[in-house]
């Protein structure tokens, strides 16, 4: 296990995933709290692996079985060894039991989740947990500085298998920073692009790769200090995080919309 100070990714994913033993969870949770932006990263984490397993739990055609001492033969066969003058009650209650423990799982099963809403929820959690670190780095916030803005959009474009640029956002008083390369939840790649204003205040752009067919208006959303605008079209998911007015996110959004038309 590293010092504290040294506690690396591969070490916050198995504590996420709860595969770490627990004086190795403990010294992390006392990381943790003690470090409060690496804690909204894990939190972030924590709910985007959630989510996923929210949502396909129940992505089989099929109804799924109840597991065998949840059937109504197995539970009513356990209570008839009970004693005679108690058989009125005891059918009764593991009837009840028996039929909404199947009525539950064939419920799960067949229960398939809204993809737009899954992929609107990730990229929102991609975003704000990306504004989260990099915003607040001040000396390495970005990969690549906007000075070589051609060499950062072909970059990003091969990676992403999607044609992408930083947005102009001049006009509402942002200048460009950089970019950066973001991994998302598939092993997958996703942009951030990085602007401060005149008052050295942040703003990040995320664009991530969509299925084609998905599509989503513009969804604006508080967390905490800041705000979100997001929203889905053309292949691409997009979500604009600042501590700013919707108003300011939502012309920004608008510009870029414009822009990437």
């Amino acid at each position: 296990m590293a010092t504290a100070a040294q506690i690396a990714d591969e070490v916050l994913q198995r504590y996420v995933d709860g595969r770490l033993e627990p004086h190795h969870a403990a010294e992390v949770e006392r990381h943790l709290a003690g470090h409060p932006d690496l804690a909204r990263r894990v939190a972030a984490w924590r709910a985007q692996r959630e989510a996923l397993r929210a949502a396909f739990a129940g992505a089989s055609a099929e109804p799924t079985p109840p597991p065998p001492e949840l059937t109504l033969a197995h539970l009513l066969g356990a209570r008839l060894q009970r004693r005679a003058s108690f058989w009125p009650i005891a059918a009764g209650v593991v009837l009840a039991l028996g039929i909404g423990a199947a009525g539950g799982w064939y419920a799960s099963a067949r229960r398939e989740p809204d993809r737009t809403q899954l992929a609107v929820s990730l990229l929102q959690q991609q975003a704000l947990a990306s504004h989260d670190v990099y915003a607040a780095d001040r000396r390495h916030p970005i990969e690549v500085p906007a000075d070589q803005s051609e060499h950062l959009a072909q970059w990003l474009s091969n990676r992403l298998h999607r044609t992408v640029a930083a947005p102009d956002l001049a006009s509402a008083g942002y200048h460009l920073l950089g970019g950066r390369l973001l991994a998302t939840e598939h092993a997958g790649a996703a942009a951030l692009f990085m602007y401060e204003n005149a008052q050295h205040e942040r703003l990040s752009v995320v664009m991530r790769p969509m299925a084609s067919e998905l599509a989503a208006a513009r969804i604006d959303e508080a967390h905490g200090p800041v705000n979100l605008c997001a929203w889905i079209q053309r292949g691409i998911g997009y979500a604009v995080v600042a501590a700013a007015p919707d108003a300011t996110l939502d012309a920004i959004a608008r510009e870029i919309d414009q822009q990437s038309g």
